[in-house]
């Protein structure tokens, strides 16, 4: 599927199941609940703290999915091509860090 056919797949499905799309701002909101509720199963997992009884059985698949879904809302909702706007964004990293990543020596 592409990031077009995920935006349309979306919006198909908010129009016949979820009836209608929430609030732009309400969407922001459910956004970083998402991503605060991958943060934390990333933290288990990868991190240092313990996994809670209430954490078993998520899996970090579905919350990155979650995380996606709502931001395809956004931009469905703002007018946003998220295929341009990745290309865009694509493009710019790469003129602005063609070197500056290479010559970190962090990273060597």
């Amino acid at each position: 599927m592409t990031i077009r056919e995920a935006q349309d797949t979306v919006d198909q499905w908010i129009k016949t199941v979820g009836v209608k799309y929430f609030s732009e701002l309400t969407n922001l909101a459910i956004l970083t609940e998402e991503v605060g509720e991958l943060a934390r199963l990333m933290a288990r997992q990868y991190g240092d703290q313990s996994f809670k009884d209430s954490d078993k059985g998520r899996e970090l698949g579905d919350e990155m999915a979650d995380v996606l879904w709502v931001l395809l809302c956004l931009a469905n909702q703002t007018g946003v091509d998220l295929t341009t706007a990745l290309q865009k964004n694509l493009d710019k990293k790469t003129q602005r860090d063609s070197e500056r990543h290479r010559n970190n020596p962090k990273l060597q």
